[in-house]
């Protein structure tokens, strides 16, 4: 692995990881998953002197876009766009319609994507990988053998299918043909700190979570419950 700058931030009550990723050359960064504490965000960006160049969303679901939850308003995308940061947020085109509805974004502040896009930081490259399951246009992002994963793969576990717009025959797709096939070495970074560690490796998970095992998609399924 490379010299990459990437912190792990737990914000707001529902133990989310909030990410922030960097090539510590040229500064130039990405926030992943942007909700909760957004000042909390744009004072470590100033302080490690990033350039933020993007926020990527991993889902649409509020509490890693902001928006309103139960009556209860999550600060998030929206509110980081405010501070006048010469950015865009990264959502599938599946969910774009979502996210503006949910976080009050409109369609200038979004960039579309379709699970073949790339974006540099510096002299990085970080990949996305279309993961669908948890919610349509789940997303999971890959830079230097490092995984975000958000909510399609935790240490140990896997998202939840019955949420509006889930499919867990898509689920298991997106864990034993895409994330599975990764390296052994490649790090995980889940979207919630749900385990007894905040990281994990494709290796670890591929013989110790039980969902990456399924030979068969009628098996995952019965375990799914469906």
């Amino acid at each position: 692995m490379t010299q990459l700058y990437l912190k792990q931030l737990q914000l707001g009550p529902m133990e989310n990881f909030v990410y922030l990723v960097a090539d510590p050359v040229s500064r130039e960064a990405v926030v992943i998953d942007a909700a909760w504490e957004i000042d909390r965000l744009v004072e470590i960006v100033e302080q490690d002197d990033l350039r933020l160049k993007a926020a990527l969303v991993t889902h649409f679901h509020p509490d890693h876009l902001g928006g309103n939850l139960m009556n209860h308003h999550i600060p998030g995308a929206a509110e980081l766009l405010e501070r006048n940061l010469p950015i865009k947020v990264y959502v599938h085109k599946s969910e774009a319609d979502f996210v503006s509805r949910i976080a009050g974004l409109s369609a200038s502040d979004l960039v579309r994507t379709d699970g073949t896009d790339e974006i540099e930081l510096g002299k990085l490259r970080m990949r996305f990988l279309h993961t669908p399951g948890h919610s349509p246009g789940s997303q999971c992002f890959l830079i230097d053998n490092r995984l975000i994963s958000g909510d399609t793969l935790f240490i140990g576990s896997c998202g939840r299918v019955d949420l509006p717009g889930s499919d867990p025959a898509q689920l298991y797709d997106s864990l034993v043909n895409k994330l599975k096939q990764l390296p052994d070495e490649t790090v995980l970074y889940p979207g919630h700190n749900y385990a007894n560690r905040p990281t994990s490796t494709i290796g670890d998970e591929r013989r110790h979570n039980v969902y990456m095992q399924f030979k068969r998609l009628e098996d995952f399924l019965g375990t799914m419950g469906y």
